[in-house]
């Protein structure tokens, strides 16, 4: 798979542009995360089935209510340490328009968060042929619909620096962030997002690295994780997605290996300490959803 290799979405047409369509729709955010993309321009075939495969899960009051407590643990776990700072329109220097704009692109990453957890956890295990659903014991929610209102119209289309251009200002801690989380070219697109913005880039890191590299942190990404790992145990539906199946509908063992990488790596590995943060972000803008359910 070649990874700098993507389909995006004004690129899309057809079935591929209906499918873009869908994730938005079904994910309640107006984006198409890179994971889809590179899927889709390297394996569409197989980007179209799992997508049909993993959607079911999130439709769900199950998922839904789920977001809300993964939202809620990932901040309750820090607060209980550290008061999570939030910076008004005046500390960061931007006009009003610019600050809207700011909080209703973190809004976009905020709503993801939950989606992108469970969407790399389910597709690593089914393509393993791990258990999906093992210790299912649903109730109504688990295959009610999810509620039209939660993160209904929130966010803002994100908008990014391009991967190898940082200016000077921020350059320090673009190199910080990298080097916390172990990544040797590039950083993920929550913080090219935010270098958008170099004061609040440069005061985040400055008021809170501190509190990404020891325990409020590291304890909040391991919670987020165990709620992550109960709700794909008590999923109602398994997607097809396991070896035996791929190979059934016609996908050759060089993709399914492929697959099984890429996927393995973003759950257990790239970013299992990136996704709890998008909710850290967006709180310091007063930009996180619900709380409580």
């Amino acid at each position: 798979m070649d990874r700098s290799d993507q389909l995006y979405e004004m690129a899309a047409t057809g079935w591929q542009r209906g499918v873009y369509d869908d994730v938005q729709r079904t994910f309640r955010a107006p984006i198409v995360n890179w994971i889809w993309r590179t899927t889709m321009a390297n394996y569409p075939d197989f980007c179209r089935h799992l997508w049909a495969q993993v959607k079911p899960l999130f439709e769900t009051k199950a998922f839904a209510r789920f977001s809300v407590r993964y939202r809620e643990t990932v901040l309750s776990a820090i607060e209980r340490e550290v008061e999570i700072p939030t910076y008004r329109r005046s500390e960061l220097g931007v006009a009003p328009a610019e600050y809207t704009e700011l909080r209703g692109q973190l809004a976009t990453f905020d709503i993801v968060a939950p989606r992108l957890a469970v969407l790399f956890r389910v597709t690593n295990r089914t393509l393993h042929d791990e258990p999906v659903g093992a210790d299912l014991e649903p109730d109504r929610a688990a295959t009610a619909p999810f509620p039209a209102w939660l993160d209904s119209d929130r966010g803002r289309a994100p908008s990014m620096v391009p991967v190898d251009e940082f200016d000077e200002d921020i350059a320090e801690t673009a190199a910080a962030l990298q080097d916390f989380h172990g990544f040797d070219d590039g950083l993920p697109s929550i913080y090219r997002c935010l270098a958008q913005w170099p004061v609040l880039f440069n005061t985040l890191w400055a008021d809170l690295g501190s509190v990404l590299q020891h325990e409020p942190y590291e304890r909040a990404c391991g919670r987020a994780d165990d709620l992550t790992d109960a709700f794909v145990d008590s999923a109602p539906y398994s997607p097809g997605l396991a070896p035996d199946a791929l190979r059934a509908q016609g996908f050759d063992e060089a993709l399914i290996e492929d697959v099984q990488g890429l996927f393995r790596e973003f759950d257990e590995g790239a970013l299992d300490d990136v996704i709890p943060g998008l909710h850290l972000w967006a709180a310091t803008v007063d930009a996180v959803g619900e709380r409580e359910w």
